[in-house]
Formats: C-alpha cells, structure tokens, sequence
C-alpha cells in the first residue's frame, strides 16, 4: 500500500499531546507531510478533539499534571473509537515521574505503537543501558530482542530508532538502513517520527506494523535526501531540509533509496 499518497489524498486529523519543545516542528512536519495537525493540552477539550481525528500522539517530553489528566482522557477516548495511539516515551528513564506516568497510560491505554530511542526502549522493557535525558545512549542489550520483547508484552508495535532503526511486532521485525547522522542534532527530529507514525496508521486499516515501518522508511529516506549537499555544522539548515524533503518526498524516490533488512 502506498501510504504516503492516502495520507495526501485523506488529509488525516493527527491530535499531538506533546511537548512544548516541538510542538511548531511537529506541526509543520505533519503538514509538510500532507497530513492535518492539531496540538492541544487541555484535558477538558480531549473527548471532543479525540472524536474528530484519525490518530493520537502522546508525547512525554515535557510533563505536567494537567497534561497527564488529558493523555489519559485522549487515550481511553481513543480506544473506544477505535482511534490508533501512538506513545512516544520521551526520557523515559531520567524520573521515576516519568517511569510511573508511562506506566500507568500503558496500563490504562491500548497504543498501537511504541516508538522511541534505544534508551527509552531499554527503559521500558527493563534492560541495563545508560543514556544521559532524552539521548539514546549506550548498552550491551540487542536491541532488536529488547523492542520484540516490548511488543508482545503490550501487544504494539515497537519502533525504535537510531543508526539503523528496529520495527516490530513482536513477531516480524524489519530494519531501515536509511537516515542521516544529521537527525540527532536537531530537537525534535524522534517527536515528528512518532507524529509521522500517526498519520501513517490514520491509514492503516488495522495493518499497524505495515504502517509503522513505512512510516519509519519513509522518514529516514526524507532526512536522508535532505542532509544531501548539508554540513555537519549546518543543524538549522538540516532542520528546514527536512520539512522541505517530506513535502518533495514521492513513491518513486522512496523505490529509489529503500534500503531495508526483512527478518
């Protein structure tokens, strides 16, 4: 299935509860995508604007009560409309605030899609691994194993990103051998990832793992045309590449770059 065009062509509502580091990125990146964004906070309008879209995106970067009380009441809307969710665990492992809010909205939520960074994958599925806020540091854990071991314990998809990024089910496992080093020096690169996920799955007609590592694919062919004739130290210039490159983004150069491991 070509996502990308039904993602043009269907204009999906994508709800961001998200953090206020990203949330303009974020938003822009959607529409560049094709994709429709609405970014709000406030618990009291969740059950209406959860109504309205096609996917939801939580997103912990930045935390407070208020925003919590409003995942929540998002997620569990979701859930009964049938609305994918996608939770994006952001420094999962720098607070035990973190630790316990992820918790409790895995309890609570059915998600569709777990993506992160090596060291937020670790973090939930209780493996050694040290990282440094929301950097994706350094382990001796396989990461493949350790996001197969996250998915089938919450029956998701687990997307983790990185040098090469590791997306599976559980069960499948595909990995995307696309990028650029360039993403890792821009904030909020991993957030427009888990949004881009969300529009992806607006699409996906229960096909989740499809979705997710299309989604996934097709973003790193984007950041990996858009560092194209970009410096190392160029990280502003990168930034508004990528927006350019997903707006620019087609099925003929995502034939022409692919490059993925199907196990």
């Amino acid at each position: 299935m070509d996502y990308l065009s039904h993602i043009r062509a269907q204009n999906p509502l994508v709800l961001n509860i998200t953090n206020v580091v990203v949330s303009n990125f974020v938003a822009n990146g959607l529409l560049a995508l094709g994709a429709s964004p609405i970014m709000s906070n406030a618990p009291e309008e969740m059950d209406e604007l959860t109504a309205l879209c096609q996917a939801l995106v939580i997103n912990i970067g930045t935390l407070n009560r208020e925003q919590i009380a409003a995942m929540h009441a998002a997620g569990k809307r979701a859930n009964a409309c049938g609305i994918p969710v996608v939770l994006d665990p952001v420094g999962v492992g720098a607070t035990t605030f973190r630790q316990q809010t992820v918790q409790a909205l895995l309890e609570e939520i059915d998600v569709a899609a777990i993506r992160g960074n090596a060291g937020e994958i670790a973090t939930l599925a209780g493996s050694q691994w040290q990282s440094k806020g929301v950097d994706a540091g350094t382990g001796e854990g396989d990461v493949a194993h350790m996001a197969k071991a996250l998915a089938t314990r919450y029956n998701t998809v687990v997307a983790v990103s990185g040098a090469v990024d590791v997306i599976t089910d559980g069960t499948q496992c595909v990995r995307v051998n696309n990028g650029s080093p360039l993403f890792p020096r821009i904030t909020g690169s991993g957030c427009l990832l888990s949004a881009v996920c969300g529009a992806y799955l607006a699409q996906s007609g229960g096909d989740h793992f499809t979705a997710v590592w299309q989604a996934c694919r097709d973003y790193a062919i984007a950041g990996q045309l858009a560092a194209q004739g970009v410096q190392a130290h160029q990280c502003g210039q990168f930034a508004v590449a990528l927006l350019d490159s997903l707006a620019q983004l087609n099925p003929a150069m995502i034939t022409q770059e692919e490059q993925i491991d199907v196990e």
